[in-house]
């Protein structure tokens, strides 16, 4: 007879359990990534990176997005929210007292310097530092700038608003910027990743491949939705982030 000592392990453990797939969660948690940088990051055929991408979005862990640079190009994104319900499943399957407690990301005493990057500079990424500043606080200096600049859009500020966030930015060039040190650059639209220059001090380059709201026009003629969704998506990731920046300025601690 079965026992729950015989049972089989969680789906998660299953997954990750295979080397290649391991990895590419891995790369994954990095930033986003086309496929064909994944076939060289893992040195792989893509044939077999693309079967094991479908595992990995058939599980709901990885999911896929057409460039808004080119149509012909897919990024895949990592959902951690989904990989840490899955790693607590899998704790919790194991024993009770190993069901994580996630720590309070506002914890962070992070002083590493941030840069979010797209293209207008009007929404995704003063957005972003909105959202970074309100969950760090002083302790992370962040700044966003765009490729061709223009006004905030009113439905970026709108939603920010609705999370108790001031969204109040100038909106700056990169180029302005780009003789100063980040630690961390993070690119936020496709077209903006092919342009982006390169910073001094080897800063950690990161992808987020997400969509222009502005240009997400639902039925009503309104982009207010899908602000709203890119909001949601944002603060997500960006709780991540500092729970990142916050490993990153215990290692400079350290030495």
């Amino acid at each position: 007879m079965a026992t729950a000592e015989m049972s089989d392990p969680p789906p998660f453990v299953r997954l990750a359990s295979d080397p290649l797939r391991w990895r590419l969660l891995r790369e994954l948690s990095h930033g986003d990534r086309r496929v064909r940088e994944l076939v060289e990051l893992v040195g792989q055929p893509q044939n077999l990176v693309s079967y094991h991408l479908r595992k990995l979005r058939a599980a709901e862990l990885v999911r896929a997005r057409r460039s808004s640079f080119d149509g012909r190009d897919t990024y895949y994104h990592l959902d951690l929210g989904r990989c840490a319900d899955a790693l607590a499943e899998a704790g919790g399957s194991l024993h009770p007292a190993l069901v994580s407690n996630p720590a309070d990301a506002k914890a962070t005493g992070s002083r590493l310097k941030v840069l979010f990057v797209c293209t207008g500079n009007s929404g995704r990424s003063p957005m972003a530092e909105a959202l970074l500043r309100h969950r760090a606080g002083p302790a992370v200096e962040v700044a966003s700038a765009g490729s061709h600049p223009k006004p905030l859009h009113p439905d970026a500020v709108r939603v920010m608003a609705e999370r108790g966030v001031v969204l109040d930015h100038e909106p700056s060039h990169v180029d302005g910027l780009r003789n100063r040190r980040f630690h961390w650059v993070i690119s936020l639209c496709d077209r903006v990743r092919e342009v982006c220059p390169e910073f001094p001090g080897h800063p950690r380059v990161v992808h987020w491949s997400l969509p222009d709201p502005a240009r997400e026009i639902d039925d009503a003629g309104e982009t207010y939705p899908a602000f709203r969704r890119l909001a949601a998506e944002l603060d997500r990731r960006i709780g991540f982030l500092t729970a990142q920046l916050k490993n990153r300025y215990d290692e400079v601690k350290r030495t």
